[in-house]
């Protein structure tokens, strides 16, 4: 009797780990140690009933290393830095202050230009808590006093906020890259086929493009709807309303904007952010460099504009006025026409036509304007404190990568992988049915998981099934990354909606905040389904990119 139960949890061990570790999620233990922890004892349970190996456990230290030489996870903590950096320098408020300013008259226009707000700063930070909270401080109180709904307002928010996890450049593209192409070399492996070309992070930032845009117009579809049809939860205002919350809420008074340098400050607040976006993106989708490259220039244009912001404007950035200013305004400006003149002159090969010493020249003059950039942000107390939030986000991102290598080996080698896939074949409708079955799971967890958890645990063992069942690798990406960025807005624990109710008055809500968010939750299934019956919208912009 105790024999066949002991084989019975012996044939059944991979499932007792799946649930196992889930559980153990779900009572809020950290991640990584989850997921090592589980795997150590899994395979310890393994060893005892002679279903596992010991050695291959030899395997993790040589996994550990290829993990650390993917050239594509250097981007991460570039693209960290570079979203932090930027946050710090208030071009967030800028942007909120002067549209919402803008838009104002317009019925619906405050929420019009939180969704502008929360695309711009998606393609430039990708910070969503960041982004939530500045956009609760200056914009929700605006909101409010106008006249809009208390549903909508936090809707528009929040739905606004997670616009970081899909529109590149995103963490969460260059994780799910990651995994969707350890998941295609393991699906080759298995069908005898040689690998194609590996699915890179910049394949996954192009297929991201369309449906993120796709989002963004869902949801001015869904504020044009409410103006039109539910006018008193959607009404016009005027600009002196908005100054008037503005100066209230304690934030730079928005005439300031719009007057005299304001003028300046719109035009560099609106363009600074989109000229980064468009030369880390193009630079990727253009194969002039690699998403790391890219990055690094990304982190060099966000020190020049968050210097530049705050050395032209002292006093608001909370430093006090600097004699020698006009050098480092100077310094920075020379640096970063430096900086553009120094990748012209690679991207179209002059460099080795007899402009090398030209190039040299450039780049020097460039290293000594983001000198100047970084003491203008040490001066305002940013620069350390964004070097490390980077380092802990950094630090935590690769430790969940490095047990998650351990967990996969551990639960591969008790046969989960072939389990999956029997599993996911065996559903009615093909490959049909088992994208249906993945997503909801997916859906449903991000009830109660975030979106790094979820692409660690469930993407390396359902992502080679689902490939050896003809899913294109970057559709499945992409349409994994539209769902996990609900995860984001589901309660309760939706980390936009924890970032909003923290940074809300407290006279509103949580269900009020819940409430707001479900239609945007809808549309982001929507989104979801349209990628699904139009698999062209992930894969057309890759294909021309490549």
């Amino acid at each position: 009797m105790i024999d066949s139960l002991l084989l019975l949890i012996g044939d059944h061990l991979h499932v007792l780990m799946l649930v196992g570790l889930l559980v153990t999620l779900l009572m809020g233990y950290p991640v990584a140690l989850t997921l090592a922890g589980t795997a150590l004892l899994f395979a310890v349970i393994g060893m005892s009933l002679c279903v596992f190996e010991p050695h291959r456990l030899s395997n993790f230290p040589l996994r550990v290393v290829e993990l650390m030489n993917n050239t594509q996870l250097y981007a991460i903590p570039l693209f960290v830095l570079m979203g932090v950096i930027l946050e710090r320098s208030r071009v967030a408020e800028d942007l909120i202050l002067g549209l919402g300013r803008v838009l104002s008259r317009v019925r619906g226009g405050v929420g019009f230009a939180i969704i502008l707000v929360g695309a711009m700063l998606a393609a430039s930070t990708g910070i969503v808590g960041a982004t939530v909270v500045s956009m609760t401080l200056i914009a929700l109180p605006s909101m409010l006093a106008q006249g809009y709904s208390v549903r909508l307002s936090t809707g528009v928010i929040a739905a606004s906020g997670t616009l970081g996890q899909i529109i590149p450049p995103s963490i969460v593209l260059i994780l799910l890259a990651d995994a969707i192409s350890n998941a295609n070399q393991q699906a080759s492996f298995a069908s005898g086929k040689l690998a194609d070309a590996p699915v890179s992070v910049g394949d996954l930032f192009a297929g991201a493009i369309v449906p993120g845009m796709l989002l963004v117009g869902l949801y001015m579809a869904w504020v044009a709807l409410n103006a039109l049809f539910n006018p008193k939860a959607c009404p016009a205002g005027d600009e002196r309303s908005f100054d008037a919350v503005a100066e209230a809420a304690s934030v730079p008074a928005i005439k300031d904007v719009v007057a005299g340098f304001g003028a300046w400050r719109m035009a560099f607040a609106l363009g600074g952010p989109l000229l980064l976006v468009v030369a880390v993106l193009g630079s990727i989708l253009g194969g002039l460099a690699t998403p790391t490259e890219a990055a690094s220039v990304g982190v060099a244009g966000a020190l020049f504009l968050a210097g530049l912001r705050i050395s032209f404007d002292p006093v608001e950035a909370g430093v006090a006025p600097d004699p020698l200013r006009r050098v480092w305004q100077g310094l920075i400006l020379a640096g970063l026409i430096a900086l553009v003149l120094a990748c012209a002159l690679a991207a179209s090969g002059a460099s080795r036509a007899g402009l090398a010493g030209v190039t040299i020249a450039a780049c020097l003059v460039a290293l000594l304007g983001l000198a100047a950039s970084a003491f203008v942000l040490g001066r305002q107390h940013s620069l350390k404190p964004a070097l490390r939030s980077t380092a802990e986000i950094t630090a935590m991102v690769f430790l969940i990568l490095i047990a998650a290598q351990l967990f996969s080996i551990v639960f591969r080698e008790l046969g989960g992988d072939a389990y999956i896939a029997c599993l996911l074949d065996q559903i009615p409708g093909g490959l049909t049915g088992a994208m249906i079955a993945v997503m909801l799971v997916m859906f449903v967890l991000g009830f109660f998981l975030d979106f790094i958890e979820i692409t660690y645990v469930v993407v390396p063992i359902v992502a080679p099934a689902l490939i050896l069942m003809g899913a294109d690798p970057v559709w499945l990406g992409v349409m994994m990354a539209v769902n996990l960025q609900t995860s984001f807005l589901t309660p309760p624990f939706g980390f936009a909606l924890f970032y909003l109710r923290g940074a809300a008055p407290p006279s509103i809500k949580t269900a009020d905040i819940w409430a707001g968010a479900l239609p945007f939750v809808g549309l982001q299934i929507f989104a979801l389904l349209l990628v699904a019956f139009f698999p062209s919208l992930a894969t057309w912009l890759p294909s021309l990119a490549g």
